[in-house]
């Protein structure tokens, strides 16, 4: 799968390959900083004794909703 997706890459332009590159370094910025983001609150939360679990499902939903997956994510936690 990897394979045909990088083959696939190969056949497009020059600028095509620019946007697909931008795109996948937004994706992972705004993962890493999910990530950041959920220790940051860890941090926090720990003082209340409250915590909430750091893992790739918590990060992707943070990465891909923004402040919603924030409140989502707190919330879930709050009520499990």
């Amino acid at each position: 799968m990897i394979g045909i997706t990088l083959l696939l890459f190969l056949f497009l332009n020059k600028a095509s390959k620019g946007r697909v590159v931008e795109v996948f370094s937004i994706l992972w910025f705004r993962i890493a900083f999910a990530f950041v983001i959920l220790f940051a609150i860890n941090l926090i939360a720990s003082q209340f004794g409250f915590f909430i679990p750091i893992n790739i499902v918590s990060g992707l939903l943070i990465a891909f909703l923004g402040i919603p997956g924030i409140a989502s994510v707190i919330t879930i936690s709050m009520f499990l």
